[in-house]
């Protein structure tokens, strides 16, 4: 019995066919699929929900050019992925050498693979390493940290005593560099002791334009532009 992946599978492919036939493979053993035309749609699904793994047409991956070819490495370095080759109703699993090897069938893809992958959607902004002072307003207290980095939907702040946090609560971050405070919502926490630097994950609620003008001359890129992908 092949054990569903919680959340749907991505597919992409440029041709119609190939597409409707990768869709209909994963119907047929009640998994959850959303067809693309393109790396680009998929990544933009990818930013609002949450993904179990990527089905692609092995040609369409290679022929991908530009943005399309980096949006499409992100994707697979992001996800769970099986390339495949299709020959009329027939879906073969291609073999990747050294660290690009794959599931040999769908079902182990899906069965295995995707349904033991965390899903995750990918997120919205690339995190810039940049390093500022911040005061954390939490619950009437104050306590210094640093940003280990930032984008324009959120920072890792650092701090050793995580336990005095807890995830979707409320905090002010003020950044006396920049003269401006933020209001945030605590995402996730990495305690102290696990060899990896402690702090809190958050995502702020808003930007004003002042704060916007600001980001946009520290990160020196456009808001709408910024998006978190693979250098190639």
């Amino acid at each position: 019995m092949t054990t569903i992946p919680p959340c749907p599978i991505l597919v992409v492919s440029y041709n119609d066919d190939t597409r409707a036939a990768l869709t209909a493979a994963l119907n047929n053993i009640n998994v959850f699929a959303i067809a693309c035309a393109n790396f680009c749609e998929a990544e933009n699904l990818a930013r609002q929900s949450l993904y179990n793994g990527l089905l692609v047409d092995l040609s369409t991956f290679i022929k991908s050019k530009g943005e399309e070819k980096i949006v499409a490495y992100t994707l697979a370095n992001c996800y769970p992925t099986l390339k495949v080759r299709t020959v009329g109703s027939a879906m073969i699993p291609m073999a990747m050498p050294g660290n690009a090897k794959q599931d040999k069938s769908l079902n182990d893809f899906i069965s295995k693979t995707c349904a033991s992958f965390y899903p995750r959607k990918l997120r919205a902004y690339r995190r810039h390493p940049i390093c500022l002072s911040t005061i954390l307003h939490y619950k009437g207290e104050e306590f210094r940290s640093f940003t280990q980095d930032l984008s324009w939907g959120g920072a890792f702040t650092v701090d050793v005593f995580t336990e005095k946090f807890s995830t979707e609560g409320e905090v002010i971050i003020s950044i006396p560099e920049l003269g401006f405070d933020l209001n945030a919502t605590i995402n996730w926490i990495k305690p102290w002791g696990q060899r990896q630097t402690p702090g809190i994950g958050v995502s702020f609620n808003a930007l004003d334009k002042s704060v916007e003008a600001v980001f946009a001359d520290i990160f020196r890129s456009r808001k709408d532009f910024d998006r978190d992908r693979v250098v190639m």
